[in-house]
């Protein structure tokens, strides 16, 4: 699971409304899997990312590296945008669990892929 999906989903429980988001890592096991450089991808998500949760993630899974603000050259930074390149599209959570800070619903992940499937008392 690519660091960008991370940051995008949330928990899905029954009346799970609040602090949902983002899921915490536990147990994660990290791959770095080569990923081609994109610019203009990675500017054009650069909007769409919660940075706050992205920065939680990476200090979670043991990157200290990532800026606390985009910086506001971001578009014209390389160095900023092949940081943000390595952290959310070559940063790969191959095991673990994606657990809910409101209701401990555990999410399982097994070969890189989230088991977000629920049961039916869940939904």
């Amino acid at each position: 699971m690519r660091l960008i999906t991370h940051n995008m989903v949330q928990c899905h429980v029954k009346d799970c409304n609040t602090n949902n988001f983002p899921l915490r890592f536990e147990d994660a096991e990290v791959e770095l899997i080569e990923a081609e450089y994109n610019p203009t991808f990675l500017i054009n998500m650069l909007p769409k990312l919660d940075w706050e949760a992205l920065i939680n993630t990476a200090v979670q899974l043991g990157i200290n590296n990532v800026p606390t603000t985009i910086p506001e050259d971001a578009a014209e930074n390389e160095a900023f945008l092949k940081g943000v390149h390595n952290l959310i599209l070559e940063t790969h959570v191959q095991q673990g669990k994606m657990v809910c800070n409101n209701c401990q619903h555990v999410y399982n992940i097994k070969d890189g892929i989230p088991n977000m499937l629920m049961a039916e008392h869940e939904i």
